[in-house]
């Protein structure tokens, strides 16, 4: 299996946020110097063989006697530049201004804030290639605080390589610095592509003083190498052939290295860097921030898992001393709600814990077979909503409680078990997708896993033997619900080839405890983190049996699969950091087998119903989400509280590919809109009114004045800090889920199986208008609309020196001072790649090259020239430009007709991710038992239609339409929400076919989604001869106004 990977907008915006700072710099494809080649021996080697690659596919012949060399070329603009250029981004991005460049190491010091599993490592490799291509810098050193990320930042140049390749035209040169082997320094020196030196601080961050960096000395042996001359290097200093370069410095988690003063920063200094880049999801010191992506963007785009937490509370209730625990409430349309609870049973060999399901009524006392202990324990109720059950004696558990006698092991137990029970859970749907599903547990003492015998044979520990004998349990309990090919995948794998164990390895081969680095509770053993990343993308495949992985805690920085879907902690943790980092371990969106992300270009709308990160806490879901949003919280950007005039005035706002302030007027306009529609409260904060709204798609519309900058407004509001979306990142796993909402009889009655028959077809359809009306209309709109940002470039003028001496050549001050001045570039060669313009828009419109090359033909010359500023943006926007018109034609000009195939009403219980109680609404009239709505708004539009749907006299039967039954146009996929049956005599149209996702005004703002619905309109009115009416209707009392119409 192999990762692919895709342009994605927020990474390229995050590449170009770093690229712009520099914007006005000369391209210059590196500086030639004379490189120091050292004291060479009496009769040198001429050629020598060094690998251009870490992993050894390719090889170059280096001659030891050339002392050509190849820096990066010094920055030419003036610092006032540089921090206009900053101001300039941070402007255009809300970012707060800087007042002056933060320079400790080289000209300036950038940080880029990324959440954990957003991409940092591909977005700061894309980087390099693209300061290269735009500048011509070649020289980077990538600082990693420990072998666990430096392995994984390695595994990551390798798995892009390929796809850099297609979008650059070229390979980087990366390589791990080791002091073993000096003579890469010399490659990375005199090789004039990009060149990437990847080195951990331990590897240089030892004393300053030089005079005990000498040999001999106790002290850090690696680390000091780097200072000190090497026989074998030519009586070389390594630190000083590598400051020669004048590289960029990467710092991948600089919070981790050091304080201003530490050794380590001290280090950093003697590299010579041109200028700093820091990547983090979390900065301790704040520099020149460029870009934010923190963990509410993320989460809000869509970009991460969404977090689900089991957590188990120790409860003592009054008489009893005895264990109980409540492990679900089930829920079946055909049976009352049950609890599922495991308790002690006296048996004539003794006592023995088991199972029950229990129903309103059953006695404990009599269950148990008479212990003393459950007297007195009655179930009177069992609360599904809640996930309470009550005894009669008046004591309760929650779902996930624990009582009385419950020793570690115990807890252990039930955490082992409802890890396997989520694995499965989740897995089943998973598996028709194609997405492997893994669950992760962190131990803290290898034996409890695995131990040896006297000959030295694995045996299990005491864990691995509790996961077995829950394993089998779990999965013939749940044998009967299972699909047969699922079910057959299941059986195929042995019990004990379905967990392994990832841990250190001694010298006998024996998996042991990892060793500990100083000063943290990570590991620096290579070897483990070696075999974790050699089996990263084959423990993605279904022919790799481990589904199930055991590993150190020391070892979780070196966790980051993507198809991690439960992780589970098998000890106690305090330290509410190392929470937020052993979650940050699953964030990451899943693959398929194909190795294709699946995100929202692939999943739509359910990207985080597939996406769900299930943490198996060691203590309760109130006491672990709160640890974890305090955390979440104190690491957010900061960000804006009020909803005020002086917010929104002088803010930045994109139209139409410019960027536009907002004016003081303007700004008077947005508020009294919030104002007028009640959302933001007395105190200027953003009310719950316009959030619910906001998810529900069915904002009002803003006045006629701010109608060009609607979607800018609605991100500025959105911006603004808002607690309860910090508490929907994180969902309680203990909530009862709906094990299965099957068709009820009201499905079988006639008069809505002849509203499913009429529109139960596969369709398609063809669009046949005039190319020569797209092609003036897309000119026409391009001419309009189009702008590409133009890129500009400093001149700088320097004389000779009068006089030069040796020195002077050799130091690189032979030239005066440059005098600088900057101009727009308005006919660039943009960077070296050739762009196939016809093909690349004809791909993304789906038109012919033909068509394409009409429309470029026929816009005006100057909007044409924009090609040559900036190629990928006049590409991208030309394309969203046409798709536009293409979108508004297609409606005119399309026509539908059935083929052979039809739906099986299994589409309608065939997603089962996500159905909790609390998102269930039970339904009097619908075809299921409960209808589960969009949104999690307790009121959303979806909610109070389906409530409005229940109390109409006029409704007789109705349906919410699944996912999976959809309409086909040309510009996507199309589902509608609802179908409908009135009664006859009611109404003037009995069948009706609903969509009531948000309100036609907000979707003005997407002329793609509203031409969906105008497609569905046309098929609706064809296909069924009047007799299925088809509309978008945003409440019940509009689908009344339209079926009586």
């Amino acid at each position: 299996m192999k990762f692919s990977f895709k342009i994605q907008q927020y990474q390229t915006d995050a590449v170009d946020a770093v690229a712009r700072v520099f914007q006005g710099q000369p391209y210059n494809a590196g500086v030639s110097y004379l490189r120091d080649i050292g004291n060479l021996p009496s009769t040198p080697q001429q050629i020598s063989v060094t690998q251009s690659y870490e992993d050894g596919t390719q090889v170059e012949f280096q001659d030891a006697l050339d002392d050509s060399g190849f820096k990066n070329e010094a920055l030419q603009l003036t610092n006032e530049q540089i921090l206009r250029n900053i101001q300039s981004i941070q402007n255009e991005s809300n970012i707060h201004q800087s007042t002056q460049l933060v320079a400790p190491l080289g000209r300036c010091s950038l940080d880029i804030e990324m959440e954990t599993g957003t991409g940092k490592t591909y977005v700061y490799i894309k980087t390099m290639f693209e300061l290269n291509k735009r500048y011509g810098w070649s020289k980077f050193i990538v600082v990693v605080p420990s072998i666990a990320i430096r392995e994984g930042v390695k595994k990551s140049f390798e798995i892009t390589a390929d796809h850099f390749m297609e979008c650059y035209g070229k390979k980087a040169r990366f390589f791990i610095y080791n002091s073993s082997n000096l003579n890469q320094l010399d490659a990375f020196s005199s090789n004039s592509g990009i060149n990437v030196m990847i080195i951990n601080t331990q590897a240089f961050a030892a004393s300053m003083n030089e005079d005990k960096n000498v040999e001999g000395r106790k002290g850090d042996a690696a680390a000091r190498i780097i200072y000190t001359k090497r026989d074998e290097f030519g009586s070389r200093r390594p630190i000083d052939v590598i400051a020669a370069n004048r590289p960029i410095l990467i710092l991948d988690e600089p919070q981790k290295m050091g304080k201003e003063d530490s050794a380590t920063q001290k280090a950093l200094k003697k590299f010579n860097p041109l200028f700093t880049l820091n990547y983090s999801a979390t900065h301790a010191k704040q520099h020149n921030l460029v870009y934010v992506l923190d963990a509410l963007d993320a989460y809000n785009k869509r970009l991460v898992k969404k977090i689900e937490v089991k957590g188990f509370e120790v409860k003592n209730l009054r008489g009893t001393n005895k264990y109980l625990y409540l492990e679900d409430i089930l829920v079946t349309p055909q049976k009352a709600p049950q609890a599922k609870i495991e308790l002690e049973v006296a048996h004539n060999g003794g006592t023995k814990r088991e199972f029950h399901k229990l129903n309103v009524g059953d006695n404990l006392y009599y269950l148990s077979n008479e212990m003393e202990q459950y007297k007195g324990f009655v179930v009177s109720e069992i609360d599904p909503f809640t996930g309470i059950l009550t005894f009669t004696n008046g004591e309760t558990l929650h779902v996930h409680d624990v009582t009385g006698d419950v020793s570690e092991d115990d807890m252990r137990r039930v955490q082992i078990r409802e890890t396997i029970e989520s694995h499965f859970e989740k897995e089943q749907e998973r598996f028709k997708m194609g997405i492997k599903t893994l669950s992760l547990f962190f131990i803290d003492e290898v034996a409890k896993y695995r131990q040896y015998d006297e000959e030295g044979n694995e045996l299990l520990g005491e864990y691995g033997k509790i996961f077995e004998q829950e394993y089998l349990s779990v999965l013939n309990e749940h044998r009967t619900l299972f699909d047969p090919d699922y079910l057959a995948y299941l059986d195929s794998v042995d019990v004990h080839n379905v967990h392994k164990g990832y841990f250190s390895i001694d010298k006998k081969g024996h998996s042991v405890n990892s060793s500990v680095k100083r000063g943290t509770d990570l590991s620096d053993d290579i070897s483990a983190y070696d075999l974790i990343l050699k089996n990263k993308e084959r423990l993605l495949s279904f022919e790799e049996p481990t589904r199930f992985i055991f590993s150190h805690s020391a070892l979780r920085e070196g966790w980051d699969n993507p198809n991690v879907f439960q992780i589970c902690t098998l000890k106690h943790s305090d330290s509410t950091t190392q929470k937020r980092q052993e979650v940050g371990r699953g964030l990451r969106l899943c693959v398929n087998q194909s190795g294709s992300h699946m995100d929202a270009d692939a999943l739509g709308d359910k990207v985080q119903d597939i996406n769900v990160l299930t943490v198996i806490a060691s203590e309760s879901y109130a006491a672990f989400v709160d640890s974890l949003q305090k955390q979440t919280e104190a690491v957010l950007y900061d960000r804006p509280r009020k909803a005020t005039i002086e917010y929104f005035a002088g803010k930045s706002i994109k139209l139409d590919g410019r960027t536009v302030k907002v004016d003081d007027h303007q700004a008077r306009a947005i508020y009294q809109y919030l104002v007028r529609n009640s959302y933001v409260d007395e105190e200027d904060n953003v009310t719950k009114e316009y959030r619910e709204d906001a998810q529900a798609k069915s904002l009002a519309p803003v006045p006629d004045s701010l109608k060009p900058i609607e979607e800018g407004i609605h991100t500025l509001v959105q911006a603004i800090y808002d607690a309860s979306v910090l508490q929907k990142m994180f969902a309680d796993a203990n909530k009862p889920k709906v094990l299965e909402n099957p068709l009820n009889g009201r499905f079988e009655k006639a008069e809505f199986q002849k509203l499913w028959n009429t529109i139960n077809h596969k369709y398609a359809y063809t669009v046949d208008f005039n190319s020569d009306e797209l092609i003036s209309k897309a000119i026409t709109h391009i001419d309009s609309e189009l702008y590409v940002s133009q890129l500009q470039y400093a001149v700088s003028h320097a004389a000779q020196r009068d006089t030069l001496d040796a020195d002077m050549v050799r130091s690189g001050d032979s030239f005066n001072a440059a005098q600088t001045r900057t101009k727009t570039l308005k006919h660039a060669v943009y960077g070296q790649v050739p762009y196939d313009l016809l093909g690349k828009i004809a791909e993304g419109t789906v038109l012919t090259r033909h068509t394409v090359a009409a429309i470029l033909k026929g816009i005006k010359p100057s909007t044409f020239a924009m090609y040559q500023s900036n190629p990928e943006e006049f590409i991208t926007k030309v394309t969203r430009l046409i798709k536009e018109q293409k979108a508004t034609m297609i409606v005119e000009h399309i026509t539908y007709d059935t083929i052979e195939g039809s739906y099986d009403s299994s589409i309608f219980t065939a997603e089962k991710h996500g159905l909790t109680m609390d998102k269930a609404y039970p339904a009097k009239k619908a075809i299921q038992d409960y209808v589960f709505t969009d949104g999690s708004a307790e009121k959303s539009v979806e909610r109070k239609f389906a409530e409005s749907l229940d109390g109409a006299d006029e409704v007789f039967i109705y349906a919410k339409l699944p996912r999976g039954f959809f309409i086909p146009t040309p510009v996507g996929h199309y589902s509608p929400d609802w179908a409908i049956v009135f009664h006859e005599g009611a109404v003037r149209h009995i069948y009706f076919v609903a969509e009531t996702k948000g309100t036609m005004e907000s979707l003005n703002l997407r002329p793609i989604e509203k031409s969906k619905i105008d497609c569905a309109k046309k098929l609706f009115a064809k296909l069924s001869d009047g007799l299925v009416t088809y509309d978008h209707v945003d409440s019940y009392q509009e689908l009344m106004n339209k079926v009586l119409q």
